[in-house]
């Protein structure tokens, strides 16, 4: 009975000490300001109908010889006469969903595969190990193009390549954090309890190794929102007229030279994200080294 009261406050512990990591990072200025970037776009992102002044993919082609920024159209219109500004709104809405489910499928599968690696080793680890070898031997972005290309551009397929090209990744790092974690005192107290191996991989392991992760996660959420992004200009991204960030940039970077802010508006939105994230888990990465 004092074995299952200890264990139920173990995700209560997980939980508090998680949120006094969170209220830490106003100790980092950097990591405050990467906090603050990407609250900034999840808010966009969730109030997107609200704040949006027009329709992202309707044509406003009432004064077509001045596209540029203007106090009706913000951030100008693009060559199609789509409002800038509305397509960045929502656009920011389909990096937001895509990206997290993305990188959080790539570390249910990569978390999967390394505590498997690193707990059991042997012929499991060797497996796993060479599999990992051989995905990451290839370039990632022609990983990109030969998956989307085979399967079409669609949010479904991004989030498989993502989730095939990432995991391999996020297997190293668990498999060594694991390959350290099974030697210490509470993996082998469990064991002489009679725990299960999903059981000390799951509540003694994994835990034990979230610091490391959660700043990957952070830098890794960063990569996704590049690739979604270089996606779209190479025209494997969501099929138009969905607004994409990089399809944005791809629709209008031949009026470089005549009308810049076509592109250059939805670059900065994807490099404030990426920002955002990148100074995020420095953030994190500082308050982890203090503990």
């Amino acid at each position: 009975m004092a074995a299952t009261a200890i264990d139920s406050k173990k995700p209560v512990g997980a939980l508090l000490r998680l949120l006094k990591r969170i209220a830490l990072l106003r100790e980092s200025p950097v990591g405050m300001i990467g906090a603050a970037l990407v609250l900034f776009w999840i808010l966009v992102a969730l109030l997107a109908p609200l704040i949006s002044p027009y329709d992202p993919n309707e044509n406003y082609m009432d004064d077509f010889a001045n596209l540029g920024p203007s106090m009706v159209y913000w951030l100008g219109r693009d060559n199609q006469g789509r409002d800038i500004l509305s397509r960045i709104i929502w656009g920011s809405r389909i990096v937001l969903t895509v990206g997290p489910i993305a990188t959080f499928c790539a570390y249910l599968v990569g978390c999967s595969m390394g505590l498997l690696a690193g707990y059991y080793r042997g012929w499991i680890d060797v497996v796993i190990s060479r599999i990992s070898d051989i995905i990451l031997s290839f370039p990632v972005i022609i990983l990109y193009l030969i998956i989307i290309s085979q399967f079409g551009p669609s949010a479904l397929n991004i989030v498989l390549a993502v989730t095939f090209i990432a995991s391999p990744q996020v297997s190293r790092i668990v498999r060594g954090l694991t390959l350290e974690l099974r030697e210490r005192d509470y993996v082998a107290a469990a064991k002489m309890r009679g725990e299960s191996a999903i059981y000390i991989m799951l509540v003694e392991i994994l835990p034990n190794a979230r610091g490391p992760l959660i700043v990957d996660a952070c830098l890794r959420m960063g990569y996704t929102t590049i690739a979604i992004g270089v996606l779209g200009f190479l025209g494997l991204g969501l099929p138009p007229p969905d607004p994409d960030w990089g399809g944005m940039v791809k629709d209008t970077y031949t009026m470089m030279s005549s009308s810049p802010y076509m592109s250059l508006f939805p670059c900065m939105a994807i490099s404030s994200l990426v920002v955002g994230f990148n100074m995020l888990a420095d953030g994190l990465r500082e308050i982890s080294l203090r503990d």
